[in-house]
């Protein structure tokens, strides 16, 4: 199977590519930083976008592209003096260079990601060196025609030891006319001689206004309520707010809200049906969203007990209520931290040997409910 038939790993499932997102919602600042850097003459030849996954990092690596591509570089003050600073980094829909590059045909950009595994039938778990090399040898046949040139690695926490070690090599001796955009979920992943030859921009979770247009943007139109529980259920990440409309995150956070309420006398009928829900064949991923999104509400039970205060919004209309009921005091908060860390860990473990999912749900179900027995009594 050659990567063409493979699903791009840089796309979120269910949402337009980054390179085919126009606008780029929330993230004013993080693009502002960029524009006052090309405005003062400090286009620096690497560039690190920073911060949670499904932020904007992409969508902003690919904006910058775009223009930098589109954007001939000064080579002097010229008769009528320098160009005023840009603004923005807006390129028309329909410039040459943005027909290209939606087209994943423009020679200016060299586009470094997973590809295909040993096999060739599904995508490998890392960006490799022989990736890394094959960027390079068509570098090395690109044609200069004096315009600048973009490396996009997306992301570069995902390349192994020796294709960063390959990268690195790039980042030292950059070729002329040449930017790296280095799209970086986890920055501790990367090697620290990487980290020092970048300059940093750093990208926020969005807000619930930014998340409903961007995920408008994205074609899921959502309530002002929806758009408030997806911010809190994602941590502000569109591409995990996408993946929680796809799954059906909300129904299903609600359906375990509905189990919480009724511990410590767990629920076995609602506990049942919500273990039997996820287990089914070819429903893979919802049992790991459940999982995530426990680990999320005992997490929320924690803070809850430790702050004497609930979320400030809440990401279910009776979480506040079922909060402040299940978690009252530090106490509680410490004994709900303890079992959000065993019950995840022991969940996956039981995944990993390929245990029953509605079993892995309903004893992660019943260790919760001795846990609420224990603070109640």
């Amino acid at each position: 199977m050659s990567d063409s038939a493979l699903p791009e790993p840089d796309r979120v499932e269910g949402a337009p590519h980054p390179r085919e997102t126009e606008r780029l919602i929330g993230q004013e600042t993080a693009e502002a930083a960029f524009l006052r850097a090309v405005a003062g003459d400090r286009l620096h030849h690497a560039w690190l976008l920073i911060g949670p996954e499904g932020v904007g990092k992409a969508t902003l690596a690919w904006r910058i592209a775009r223009w930098l591509i589109a954007t001939p570089p000064e080579t002097g003050n010229g008769l009528f003096g320098a160009p005023p600073p840009p603004a923005t980094l807006d390129v028309d829909a329909d410039h040459p260079v943005a027909r290209r590059l939606r087209a994943m045909s423009e020679p200016g950009l060299f586009l470094l990601r997973r590809g295909a595994n040993e096999k060739g039938d599904r995508l490998a778990s890392e960006i490799r060196v022989a990736e890394v090399r094959e960027l390079k040898r068509r570098m090395s046949l690109s044609a200069a025609d004096g315009g600048r040139r973009v490396i996009l690695v997306d992301s570069a926490d995902e390349m192994n030891t020796n294709a960063a070690n390959a990268l690195l090599k790039l980042l030292e001796e950059p070729p002329a006319n040449t930017v790296l955009l280095l799209v970086c979920h986890r920055p501790a992943r990367l090697l620290p001689t990487i980290r020092s030859r970048c300059r940093e921009v750093r990208l926020s979770p969005l807000g619930p206004e930014d998340m409903a247009d961007a995920l408008a943007q994205a074609g899921a139109a959502v309530s002002p309520q929806d758009s408030a529980a997806l911010t809190e259920l994602s941590g502000g990440s569109v591409g995990a707010a996408m993946r929680l409309l796809t799954l059906g995150g909300l129904d299903l956070y609600g359906a375990l809200m509905q189990v919480l309420a009724s511990l410590p006398d767990l629920d076995r009928p609602r506990a049942l049906a919500l273990a039997d829900r996820v287990a089914a064949r070819g429903h893979e991923s919802e049992l790991e969203l459940l999982l995530s999104l426990t680990d999320l509400a005992l997490a929320r039970l924690a803070r809850t007990g430790v702050t004497g205060t609930p979320p400030d919004r809440p990401a279910h209309p009776e979480e506040p209520r079922l909060l402040a009921r299940l978690a009252p005091d530090p106490r509680a908060g410490r004994a709900w931290a303890e079992i959000a860390q065993s019950a995840g860990e022991r969940a996956r473990r039981g995944r990993a040997v390929n245990i029953d999912g509605a079993a892995l749900v309903f004893d992660m179900l019943a260790r919760i409910r001795e846990t609420a027995a224990g603070i109640a009594a």
